[in-house]
């Protein structure tokens, strides 16, 4: 087959079970009050471990053959695991107090890579993904300050495609400098960011300014770890990044990597990341974390990149695939010594070749007689001095290049057997010497004919890969770029804004294989332009027992309503339900703003069944605030009042000996009611003194025996319950006779105590 394209190289740094961790040096991250990480650091040495991040809050370290479990039982007693090693405790062993330790999971580069189409040595070439995604209808403002912070492998500094004055960098910890190549971080930060210079390529967002973190090798890929990334967070911080770019991914979350993340999108800042390339349901993180924005891939014709992941939906829409940019066959920047073009020359013939991954072949020419060897499962003399033509199938890669080497073999070329290029990879820190390129199936007849060829390897400084690692650039380029013209917006607005005005792809609506759609960086900026960064203003006065429907919001935004109640009016209640799963949290005052700090009425059950029942109705405008504590979706809340007449009798009962609340035991409170009639309408107020009132369930038992939970573990670290409940799970219940609260505490280290608690009945 005739090459009548630029070519280029198959390079595989996928996720996959290749890049397994070993057990034996399995990470720990160890959160530590800075005032006490001196000593953590000392202790944690003498009890083998090796430090591998210091960063503000945590550190991370490796204990050889160590579990969670033991590495826990270790530092919380010092003295113990000190004296089976042999050794004494010093005096600042009290000052090693630690918070929490958790896995410090692996992080991956997330690319699959295939040929490419055009020639950018000629010519500027805009790749297909900016065209699809608006961004050659919008202009980037360069005085904006806009700065993306790109966590990958780094950055080819001498390539002609980026403007240098613009660009600066942080070296992680064993990864080399950061701007001495890494060919999956330069082809990442080109489509972030390439000049609109006539050559080559062009960026979403051209000559954004950038700050690059290594935390990858070059030379392989090397993984990094989550405790890396947490504390990429934070030199993306003090670099004032507006936009984290990580086109990484693996498995397992931990609370200081997602804290980290957090912390960046409370500032104002977005962050993005890529959803993965193994095809399946798994969630990959820090893309999984809901302050991070999931990246899927689609290809130039709107279809879906197959190895895009596409985890469910769990609690939210905000921890599954939002949107998609171009994954497939992405053409970007690529490190300008690294080959990226390969041709095979037969007799004047020349035919399209792809580099195999991992591979000993450099720029420049190898040549000879070929010898095919068909599939090459064992050696073979007769390849001795010659070029092994080899088909694809039964053994790897590596196995074929290395019984071709074996029996003299000065080079191997692997045909597909398949339509389409072929992506070898050869694995990483191998020992094989001979260059290595793939061919296609199409061309095996002229491949195996036998004569001299010669092969000629190139390096272009640009390469076409997939992967999700290439669509999540993409939007980090597309959201700089409508921020550039719109700088009054937060990430999280523009991050919202993305979704609202992405094109539509697959089934109707959002969908775990598109999310919203493709992102439209033209659409989003008039969206902008049009309704402000907030998106259309929705009415927010509530109608007496008229719900609000399909509330959104994400984690730490804020939904603000007001009420207007008349005089007389009784029976006044605020009720949410729904949420997907989420946790939206319910704030009441009348006259004024309602908060978690300031209110009349609070609800907080750790899901978006919210209650707030207001004894005496005071005429005038209530204030509702329904607060995202986790991001939420199709929430409804509706406010409700009876008009006039007289005010129903309540029988209230109470129970004021105080109770103790001690770790992992159930706590139980009762009351004896001496009344007749239905339980259908009740509320239980509560006064519960706590240090960790995430730790509690609260229970409400009748006198028939059953049950209704008032209030569910929610894990937040906040003191004291003083909280009013609705009851309505007793309607067929009397209520004449023994109610039970039960209180119970699920962890250990905070304790407190039930003062008192009350059941009305009405």
């Amino acid at each position: 087959m005739k090459v009548s394209k630029f070519t280029a190289s198959v390079i595989a740094l996928a996720v996959s079970s290749a890049f397994a961790v070993q057990a034996a040096d399995e990470r720990y991250i160890i959160n530590v009050d800075n005032n006490n990480k001196a000593a953590v650091k000392a202790l944690a040495k003498k009890l083998g471990g090796e430090i591998k991040v210091d960063a503000d809050g945590f550190i991370s370290a490796t204990f050889k053959g160590k579990s969670l479990n033991s590495v826990k039982k270790m530092m919380s007693n010092p003295v113990e695991a000190l004296a089976a090693k042999g050794l004494k405790a010093t005096s600042d062993i009290n000052n090693a107090v630690f918070n929490a330790i958790e896995i410090d999971h692996p992080r991956y580069l997330m690319a699959t890579y295939d040929d490419d189409a055009g020639d950018p040595r000629a010519q500027q070439i805009t790749p297909y993904s900016i065209k699809q995604s608006q961004a050659d209808q919008v202009t980037f403002n360069a005085n904006a300050g806009m700065k993306v912070c790109v966590v990958d492998s780094g950055l080819d500094q001498h390539h002609q495609d980026f403007n240098w004055n613009n660009i600066t960098g942080d070296n992680d910890s064993g990864t080399g400098n950061w701007n001495d190549g890494g060919s999956h971080g330069t082809h990442v930060a080109g489509t972030i960011g390439a000049l609109d210079n006539n050559i080559g390529v062009v960026g979403m967002a051209p000559g954004v300014d950038m700050h690059i973190i290594k935390v990858f090798r070059d030379t392989d890929g090397k993984w990094g770890y989550s405790s890396d990334l947490a504390h990429a967070a934070q030199k993306c911080t003090d670099a004032g990044a507006n936009i984290i770019s990580m086109s990484l991914g693996g498995g397992g979350a931990n609370a200081t990597e997602e804290n980290a993340f957090d912390a960046f999108t409370a500032a104002g800042g977005l962050v993005v990341a890529a959803a993965g390339n193994d095809g399946d349901n798994t969630r990959s993180y820090p893309a999984g974390y809901e302050s991070v924005m999931m990246i899927g891939g689609n290809s130039k014709d709107n279809g879906r990149y197959e190895s895009s992941q596409f985890p469910s939906c769990q609690a939210t829409r905000d921890d599954c695939v939002e949107v998609t940019a171009g994954g497939l066959d992405v053409l970007s920047t690529y490190p300008m010594d690294t080959p990226t073009l390969a041709e095979i020359n037969i007799g004047g013939q020349t035919y399209a070749a792809s580099i195999a991954s991992d591979s000993n072949t450099p720029p420049g020419t190898f040549s000879g007689n070929t010898y095919y060897m068909g599939t090459a499962e064992s050696t073979d003399a007769g390849a001795n001095g010659n070029i092994c033509v080899i088909d694809r199938g039964n053994i790897s890669f590596h196995d074929k290049v290395q019984n071709c080497e074996n029996s003299g073999g000065t080079g191997a070329i692997i045909i597909n057997n398949e339509a389409g290029t072929l992506g070898a990879t050869l694995g990483e820190n191998n020992s094989l010497t001979i260059p290595t390129v793939t061919a296609l199936l199409a061309d095996k007849a002229a491949l195996t004919a036998g004569g001299f060829m010669s092969v000629d390897v190139t390096a272009t400084g640009y390469n076409t890969i997939s992967g999700t690692s290439m669509a999540t650039p993409g939007v980090s380029g597309v959201a700089a770029l409508v921020w550039s013209n719109h700088t009054q917006c937060t990430g999280t607005q523009i991050r919202e804004v993305l979704k609202a005005t992405a094109e539509d792809l697959g089934d109707a609506g959002h969908d775990v294989y598109y999310g919203y759609g493709v992102v439209k960086a033209k659409a989003a900026s008039d969206y902008i332009t049009e309704h402000g960064c907030s998106g259309p203003v929705a009415s927010n006065e509530l109608t007496n027992g008229v719900a609000k429907t399909g509330l959104a919001a994400s984690k730490g935004q804020d939904l603000t309503y007001t009420f207007q109640v008349p005089a007389g009016a009784t029976n006044l209640s605020f009720n949410t339900s729904g949420g997907n799963g989420g946790d939206a949290d319910l704030y009441v005052k009348f006259g004024s703003a309602a908060s978690s700090s300031s209110n009349d009425c609070k609800s907080e059950s750790g899901s978006s069944t919210e209650s707030c029942a207001i004894a005496s109705a005071q005429e005038g405008t209530y204030h509702v605030t329904v607060s995202a504590y986790s991001t939420f979706s199709d929430v409804s809340l509706v406010a409700s009042y009876s008009e006039g007449g007289s005010t129903p009798v309540t029988n209230t009962y109470s129970n004021t000996t105080s109770a103790s609340i001690t770790d992992n035991n159930t706590t139980s409170s009762s009351i004896t009611v001496n009344d007749s009639g239905s339980s259908a309408i009740a509320t239980v107020d509560v006064d519960i003194t706590h240090t960790y009132s995430g730790d509690l369930l609260l229970t409400l038992v009748s006198p028939s025996g059953a049950e209704q939970v008032l209030r569910s573990y929610t894990g937040r670290s906040t003191d004291d319950i003083k909280e009013s409940y609705n009851v309505d799970g007793f309607a067929s219940s009397e209520r004449n006779g023994n109610w039970t609260l039960k209180v119970h505490d699920n962890a250990g280290g905070d304790t407190g105590t039930l003062n008192s608690w009350t059941i009305n009945f009405k």
